[in-house]
């Protein structure tokens, strides 16, 4: 039986895979990993983790995700984003693994009008999103079995994210203020656990980068609107600009990203980030 190694299985993109692994335990054994167990900067733990499970698949669903704080924490973001993936990448190379990484929308610098593609040119415009894209590069360059799958706007029923914060500022104030001049494509993490399984069960794999999220973009007020009415909250919101609402990392503008290449190379179909999101509130709600 085959094993797929979860990293990071206490974030948001863990909790979904633990999820659904029910589904798959006739096909496959998981290892779910935190960074308790398995800390992806220590190298050494990393080596040892593979040395004693010798997984087929290792799912990296780790990261340092916190957008603001690692403008003051760069080494931090830098140490798990970049070297911890480094730390996986040669792992999963040493026993012939494939490595399945999650990356990000922030990796580009959102000032085109058009949707990202796969190949165009990244310049991220803060520590996170350059952390991220070293991280790219680097499990590139270690494992030529690597699938880097950037999502964005991640949300679900788990630990913290959008969705949740709107819930809880909607039952406590009025009325709420929400940028409304940044576009993306909210993702339930639901939905990218699922793509990820199917990817492992294709038997012809194509390595590289893959763009996932769901579709089409939006802005954050129309992402928080939704949210309201799914919920059936009364607030009142107030679209912002970006310079109503500074924040200390500078976010993409538009870092909306083209779709095609996995619905063409894995036949997966992203779904409408409406639709997903009703099912999350409704979970949320009950």
């Amino acid at each position: 039986m085959k094993k797929i190694a979860v990293i990071g299985s206490n974030g948001q993109l863990g909790n979904c895979i633990k999820k659904i692994a029910p589904d798959f335990e006739h096909l496959y054994e998981f290892l779910f990993t935190d960074s308790s167990i398995l800390d992806v900067t220590n190298e050494e733990q990393v080596n040892d983790f593979f040395y004693d499970n010798k997984p087929d698949y290792c799912i990296n669903a780790s990261a340092y995700t916190a957008v603001d704080l690692a403008e003051k924490e760069k080494e931090k973001a830098f140490a798990v984003n970049a070297g911890g993936v480094a730390h996986l990448a040669q792992a999963c190379a040493d026993y012939k693994s494939v490595l399945i990484h999650v990356s990000t929308d922030y990796v580009f610098d959102g000032t085109t009008n058009l949707p990202y593609s796969e190949d165009d040119f990244t310049n991220p415009i803060g520590v996170y999103g350059a952390s991220k894209r070293e991280g790219e590069e680097l499990a590139l360059e270690i494992n030529p079995k690597t699938i880097i799958l950037r999502t964005s706007w991640l949300y679900s029923e788990f630990n913290k994210n959008f969705v949740k914060t709107m819930l809880n500022l909607f039952s406590q104030k009025e009325e709420l203020g929400i940028v409304a001049d940044q576009f993306g494509q909210p993702t339930n993490a639901n939905d990218l656990a699922e793509a990820i399984m199917r990817i492992i069960e294709t038997p012809q794999k194509t390595y590289g980068i893959f763009h996932f999220s769901n579709y089409p973009e939006t802005t954050w007020f129309e992402f928080a609107r939704k949210i309201a009415e799914f919920s059936k909250s009364s607030i009142k919101l107030n679209p912002l600009t970006t310079e109503q609402y500074p924040t200390p990392a500078q976010r993409p503008v538009r870092s909306t990203m083209s779709l095609d290449k996995i619905e063409e190379v894995y036949k997966i179909e992203p779904k409408h980030w409406e639709n997903s999101l009703e099912e999350c509130v409704d979970i949320l709600s009950h």
